[in-house]
């Protein structure tokens, strides 16, 4: 007889477990066993009770020998694997998500166990939900621990760029992840390749802050794809540029000049307001934001600020809109009050300085001209701003006004007294005054004796024995140079003022020392073209030639070398001397005799007044005049006694 099986399949234990029974399979299962393996129902057979049967009675070499099945325990296992997919590693299956939480993502792919994948991967997609079909990389089929090591991540990068070109070409909308900033846009993830997000393809208005999109899923429109380098470039803009299109060109059709529109500040420069009409863009130029002057747009309006504007202009096409701020209110010239009129004083502040004058602004919106001469009583031109600043408060008075062309002029000067009103009181001629030095010429020296009273030194003027090329040899800007009032033309406003005549005439003393035939020491002091220049005594400049400097040896004359000169000729009205030291040495037949007769009858006083002189070689400054007028009135005097 046919032992019978025992259909009780093995319960697995863990080692720490002893469990006291184990359950067998019921009876009718054993019966659907016994058709199977052709027992007659005669015969009697042993069943398998329900009940629970102590470990220690249950037969394992039965179940061990696999006389409980009528079917092989491979056959069975064989049709339990082929109810599981067959998976291959490194390759890309398609799984379905069964179950999420924060960190991790539970995939079957038809396993006999499921994927563990972290929800790093699936970042990009926040909206993933259970049931989800997804693409995964079988990286290991069964690892030491037996588990299943899917990766999204792997999967969505080998098929990324076949997906970005597909799409690319389809003209398709992609999700994207913002991954990060970076110079210029932002880097997002799609389909696992990291594209870049130019800062202008962000939005159709200008993005302050880009930190804000970090972190966000977006919908893009891939725009440029690089195949060598496999760069990808996308764009968020592209995506509502369509819709506004149809906005712009329904608002472009009913564009009219005069048309008020509600705008959206979109964008500040430093020439104007770019504002946003709904997806067209218009320029207020910053002259037609105030009627008043500004430095800056934002000092009128902020962004993302709703205003009103009025549309000035546009062109053919018009995608040059022209908008104005300003016009949307009166002008203030037609509200200026009837109380300014010529010479009403009026306060303001400087808004503009040009080197012609300064524009003040008396009320917002209505300025004036303070040309630079109504700015002092100097007739020296100045630029305006060695007088006033930028947003300087002034007073100032009405000299025209125009309502209807809009322009008005001031005057600062006119709040003080006219000083050529009293010139002749305050400045009489042979009056010495202290005056500040302002200006050059090559004919003279400008002072300013007051603000408003000039005058001018002429070079002649300046000094009774240098000769003066240039005042720059003998003063300099800004210095002080005492003047005496020589002549007073007060219908001109003009004054000629004189320095040497601070002191007396010395050539009238030096008419009676320099006399022709005289021999005084001098000294070379410059070269000049065919010549030199010498200095006699008291400082007295000649120019000898050439021919007069030559030499009894021969020798050539040096630079600060003192020889004897002889006075050739002395002339009071043009201040010149003529000199020759060759004279000294030469035998001249004709004029010697003469000299030396003349020289013999000269008073003795003369003889001795030159002789003075001659011992005094050292050079004498206009502050030694004095003394030569003393010396000419001691040698008048002896020449009465004389006679």
């Amino acid at each position: 007889m046919a032992k019978e099986k025992d259909l009780s399949p093995k319960k697995s234990l863990k080692e720490d477990q002893e469990p006291d029974e184990i359950i067998v399979r019921k009876n009718e299962e054993v019966e659907d066993y016994s058709e199977d393996l052709n027992v007659e129902e005669t015969q009697p057979k042993k069943r398998i009770s329900n009940a629970s049967v102590p470990v220690e009675q249950f037969d394992w070499d039965a179940f061990e020998k696999e006389t409980v099945y009528d079917t092989p325990k491979d056959v069975i296992e064989d049709q339990y694997l082929q109810t599981l997919n067959k998976v291959i590693e490194n390759e890309i299956v398609e799984g379905t998500v069964v179950a999420l939480n924060k960190r991790e993502v539970i995939v079957n792919i038809g396993f006999k166990s499921e994927g563990v994948i972290s929800v790093n991967e699936f970042r990009y997609n926040p909206e993933l939900a259970v049931g989800d079909k997804v693409d995964v990389y079988v990286e290991t089929a069964e690892d030491k621990k037996g588990q299943l090591i899917l990766s999204h991540k792997k999967a969505r990068s080998l098929r990324s760029w076949d997906r970005i070109n597909e799409a690319y070409d389809k003209d398709e909308i992609v999700k994207g992840y913002i991954k990060c900033r970076t110079k210029g846009g932002m880097i997002v993830d799609v389909f696992g390749i990291e594209a870049f997000l130019p800062g202008s393809q962000i939005d159709v208005k200008p993005i302050r802050d880009y930190d804000i999109f970090v972190d966000k899923t977006m919908e893009f429109k891939i725009v440029k794809i690089n195949h060598e380098y496999r760069n990808v470039v996308v764009s968020h803009k592209a995506l509502i540029e369509a819709e506004l299109e149809a906005q712009k060109a329904d608002i472009i059709g009913k564009l009219e000049k005069g048309q008020i529109l509600e705008g959206t500040v979109k964008n500040i420069t430093s020439y104007g307001v770019f504002v946003d009409l709904g997806g067209v863009d218009g320029l207020i130029h910053i002259t037609d934001l105030s009627w008043g002057r500004i430095n800056h747009p934002e000092e009128i309006v902020q962004l993302d600020q709703k205003i009103n504007v009025v549309i000035l202009d546009f062109d053919d096409t018009k995608k040059r809109i022209a908008l104005g701020l300003k016009q949307l209110t009166p002008h203030p010239w037609d509200s200026l009050g009837d109380d300014i009129t010529v010479g009403t004083v009026v306060k303001g502040r400087v808004v503009v300085i040009a080197d012609y004058g300064a524009f003040v602004e008396i009320q917002p919106g209505v300025e004036g001209l303070i040309h630079v001469t109504e700015i002092s009583w100097s007739s020296h031109l100045r630029s305006a701003q060695d007088f006033l600043k930028v947003g300087q408060e002034v007073d100032a008075v009405v000299l025209t006004i125009d309502k209807e062309e809009r322009k008005m002029s001031l005057g600062i000067k006119q709040l003080k007294p006219d000083p050529w009103a009293t010139i002749n009181e305050k400045y009489p001629v042979d009056s010495k005054h202290n005056a500040v030095v302002r200006n050059f010429t090559n004919f003279g020296i400008f002072v300013e004796l007051e603000e408003g009273v000039e005058g001018l030194v002429h070079i002649s003027d300046l000094s009774w024995s240098k000769k003066v090329k240039h005042p720059s040899e003998f003063t300099s800007i800004g210095e002080n140079l005492e003047v005496v009032v020589l002549e007073v033309d007060q219908e001109n406003r003009r004054l000629r003022l004189g320095h040497k005549q601070l002191e007396e005439n010395p050539w009238e003393v030096f008419e009676t020392v320099f006399t022709p035939g005289s021999v005084h020491e001098g000294t070379v002091t410059n070269f000049v073209d065919k010549g030199a220049t010498v200095t006699l005594p008291y400082g007295i400049e000649c120019f000898v030639s050439q021919k007069n400097l030559t030499k009894e040896d021969g020798s050539a004359v040096a630079i600060e070398e003192k020889l004897p000169f002889k006075v050739l000729e002395f002339n009071k009205n043009s201040k010149r001397i003529s000199i020759s030291h060759t004279r000294t040495w030469e035998q001249d037949v004709k004029k010697e005799p003469v000299a030396r007769e003349n020289a013999g009858n000269e008073p003795e006083s003369t003889q001795k007044a030159v002789k003075k002189l001659k011992a005094n070689l050292e050079k004498t400054t206009l502050g030694d005049i004095s003394d030569l007028a003393a010396l000419k009135s001691e040698m008048e005097q002896n020449a009465a006694n004389a006679d």
